[in-house]
């Protein structure tokens, strides 16, 4: 058995395997609350009345860190690997304070969240005793987990504090994933016993259960992430696990829009996306969705709604079964790009056993691969550039490939595009690679420098 792209089981024979757990009788919605969600305590008493309107339903509640606590905690980790432990340190005890902060405004001094959360940072105070890992990745997850853990120790006592019976569990005693850390891979029938075992008895309780978005566990118990922003897909595997009636994505936009209003105007809402485009959409870098989360959801049709916290009554999107309706162009921007073109040292073509062992490289460094190219003599592709990954797969070449690399450049996809449209967004820019398909173009761009006549004349 592998496991496949999209989360769900595949047998040898490439079809995809329904997980099911047959004891389960409850109806049950899954919702998920991102960092922006909570960001500060009026964030959270905001979902505190959101999660009021479903008192009487069977939620999973699926939250992510704080704010921009993932982005704070790297920094940790980054200091901690360079060997500048009081760095570490005090980075960590400022998000630390940030939290406590939260807390004075929604807990009575000396609640009991306070021992659970400060037990909580011990966690990652411990990796901080430690010199630092060799393997970066095992030691980032090990650190950044925290956040997701503090966010749902806190939301959990606060909503029990309004009155929400609220249980919390722990997403590392139900996800299970294979050893790669940052990017772990479910292991669904492992995965799927663990919840039967576990959440069956905590949906016939009272109230609802939260849990932490982003987050596994190997089966040595190390904790493991499921690549940046995998909240969504842990609120898919839940779904997916609890054969969920449907499941929620509360953002800051009204639902899924035609593109990046942080980038463009004159942005649309759809009403409603098929579970192919939104893969679609999301596999070329829309941002409102993780790529990983429609699969699970699409293997037992269960619907996703995109709706806002800021707006709940507003009726967002909803992604199901394939929906007829024409769709207009839409855009998604990948920034931190780079672009390889790879070539051989001697003077034999591209052939397919080099392109074999490149992908089996690529596949070691869990490199993100966006678009790509090969002629008889290169072999272009352009990945995410996160950390040095693509240093390290670059040095595992080198002996016999050489390497043409580019880098800060972005990757501009237009669905149902247009002519038009497609040279409003590369005008001047310096296209470096373009790919057409059936409906969708890829352009990877670099903008061009601006040069002073004086320095030219």
């Amino acid at each position: 058995m592998g496991t496949g792209r999209f989360g769900a089981q595949q047998n040898q024979n490439g079809a995809w395997r329904s997980l099911k757990v047959d004891s389960m009788k409850k109806t049950v919605k899954v919702f998920k609350f991102g960092g922006a969600s909570l960001k500060d305590p009026d964030a959270i008493k905001n979902v505190a009345s959101i999660l009021e309107r479903f008192r009487k339903e069977k939620l999973i509640i699926v939250v992510s860190a704080m704010g921009k606590t993932t982005n704070a905690l790297e920094k940790v980790v980054g200091a901690h690997n360079e060997g500048n432990s009081d760095t570490a340190r005090r980075l960590l005890a400022d998000i630390k304070s940030a939290h406590y902060s939260i807390m004075d405004a929604l807990f009575e001094p000396g609640d009991e969240a306070y021992a659970l959360v400060n037990d909580t940072f011990v966690e990652s105070e411990w990796v901080l005793d430690e010199p630092p890992h060799e393997n970066y990745d095992f030691m980032y997850d090990q650190i950044v987990c925290v956040g997701e853990l503090v966010a749902s120790r806190i939301v959990t006592a606060y909503l029990n504090r309004r009155g929400l019976p609220t249980q919390w569990l722990d997403a590392r005693d139900i996800i299970l994933t294979d050893d790669i850390y940052r990017e772990g891979w479910v292991q669904w029938e492992e995965t799927e016993e663990r919840f039967a075992r576990k959440v069956p008895a905590m949906l016939d309780a009272p109230g609802f259960i939260l849990t932490q978005g982003f987050i596994g566990t190997t089966n040595e118990n190390f904790t493991t992430t499921l690549g940046r922003e995998g909240s969504d897909y842990t609120a898919a595997i839940f779904s997916y696990l609890s054969e969920a009636d449907s499941m929620t994505i509360w953002k800051d936009v009204p639902g899924v829009l035609t593109a990046d209003p942080r980038i463009f105007d004159n942005v649309a809402k759809l009403d409603r996306l098929s579970y192919k485009e939104a893969i679609e959409m999301t596999y070329y870098g829309a941002k409102v969705i993780h790529p990983k989360t429609i699969k699970p959801l699409q293997n037992k049709s269960i619907p996703l709604y995109v709706k806002s916290f800021v707006d709940p009554d507003g009726a967002g999107t909803v992604i199901s079964n394939d929906v007829e309706d024409p769709y207009p162009p839409m855009v998604a921007v990948e920034q931190n790009q780079a672009l390889m073109q790879i070539s051989t040292r001697d003077f034999s073509f591209v052939a397919e056993h080099h392109i074999s062992q490149l992908f089996n490289l690529i596949a070691d460094q869990r490199l993100q691969v966006n678009m790509m190219q090969n002629s008889a003599i290169s072999f272009s592709v352009c990945v995410n550039d996160i950390d040095d990954k693509v240093l390290r797969f670059i040095a595992q070449i080198e002996k016999d490939f050489k390497v043409i690399l580019d880098r800060d450049l972005q990757l501009i996809t237009v669905r149902h595009y247009t002519e038009g449209v497609l040279q409003n967004l590369i005008g001047g820019k310096i296209v470096m690679m373009e790919e057409r398909s059936r409906g969708t173009v890829q352009v990877v761009v670099k903008d061009v420098p601006v040069i002073s006549w004086k320095n030219v004349s």
